[in-house]
């Protein structure tokens, strides 16, 4: 149970939005730009799983299993791949870019600065842009306000994960803005 009399019964960020209306459209507005414009050279599941990921270290259930099927159905993996690379990117079969990009996301959601020189050095040589870097740096620090906003006010998330990866592909299509009342 929330810690505020919310007036629904919709799970996470969504509850809260449709709480306070006002808040939903800049949030959502924000969402839209750092994980689905297509301006973008990290790919959608690529800026999904640095949500996850960076909602994982903040222990925030509802967002990392939002945002985990998101990338999960963005880059064609399942919810296992998922919880492994959150769990222990370094091991993952993913690219040292993109390993790169988590690290300094991880360093940013300890604090922005414990981002290092050498951190983005690492990234750069592993062909990260600075625009790559930027959005990285911007993904997380957003993130780490989305999931103190849900949790700091006790939402309540579903605890299957299927849940999660049977919505993914409706939010994909759908996208963010329209994600409070669906």
């Amino acid at each position: 149970m929330a810690h505020i009399k919310l007036d629904n019964d919709l799970p996470g960020i969504r509850g809260l939005m449709a709480y306070r209306p006002v808040m939903a459209e800049p949030l959502n507005a924000l969402a839209e730009v750092l994980l689905r414009d297509d301006n973008n050279t990290l790919t959608r599941g690529e800026r999904e799983l640095i949500g996850a990921y960076v909602s994982y270290l903040n222990d925030c259930f509802f967002c990392q299993n939002v945002h985990g099927a998101l990338a999960g159905h963005y880059l064609k993996c399942d919810i296992d791949e998922i919880e492994q690379i959150k769990q222990d990117f370094q091991s993952a079969e993913i690219s040292p870019k993109m390993k790169a990009l988590l690290s300094i996301a991880g360093s940013v959601q300890k604090g922005g600065k414990q981002v290092t020189a050498d951190q983005i050095e690492t990234a750069k040589g592993a062909g990260a842009t600075d625009i790559e870097i930027h959005d990285t740096v911007l993904i997380a620090a957003s993130f780490c306000m989305f999931n103190r906003y849900v949790d700091g006010l006790g939402t309540w998330a579903p605890q299957d994960k299927q849940f999660y990866v049977e919505r993914a592909p409706r939010r994909a299509e759908e996208g963010y803005q329209s994600s409070v009342y669906r």
